[in-house]
């Protein structure tokens, strides 16, 4: 069963958000808090939000956590996917289709055109999934990022 996050979800999702960490080789990355997810999600102003997968028992299996994004080209919003995570014993199960079906079907009913997200390429078996589903790589661009110190840096410059 595929359901929208609720408050009391936070901790679970925090801790799939560390999960997810570890198996991307990156947990010293994960800094979030439980209450940075809850303001960012349940807060006065939403600035995202998240699908949760559930057994038939109603134990959390997997979540999705997204945000809009907008085409000026298309003239809509769309999705970005920030994260997709299905627990390790509960892979294989259809829990990361039935989330990103579940991502399509609020594209589809919102009139969004695009549902994006972004896969590390050593991850085979979440990329033979997206494109078993018909997704395709968006190879002719590259991610930039600036965070830490050049981030900073850039953001106490003045133009001139």
């Amino acid at each position: 069963m595929i359901r929208n996050a609720t408050p009391a979800d936070v901790p679970v999702i925090h801790a799939m958000v560390r999960e997810l960490a570890e198996y991307e080789k990156a947990l010293h990355e994960a800094q979030a808090t439980e209450a940075q997810l809850h303001e960012a999600l349940f807060g006065e102003r939403p600035a995202a939000y998240a699908f949760i997968a559930e057994t038939e028992t109603g134990e959390p299996a997997g979540f999705a956590l997204w945000f809009l994004n907008f085409s000026t080209w298309r003239g809509v919003h769309g999705i970005y996917l920030e994260d997709l995570y299905v627990r390790p014993d509960k892979r294989g199960g259809g829990y990361g289709k039935a989330l990103l079906t579940e991502l399509a079907r609020t594209c589809v009913d919102r009139g969004y055109q695009r549902l994006e997200w972004s896969v590390l390429n050593w991850n085979e078996p979440s990329i033979r999934l997206y494109e078993a589903l018909g997704a395709r790589p968006q190879d002719e661009w590259t991610v930039y990022r600036l965070t830490d110190g050049a981030l900073a840096e850039l953001g106490a410059a003045r133009p001139a």
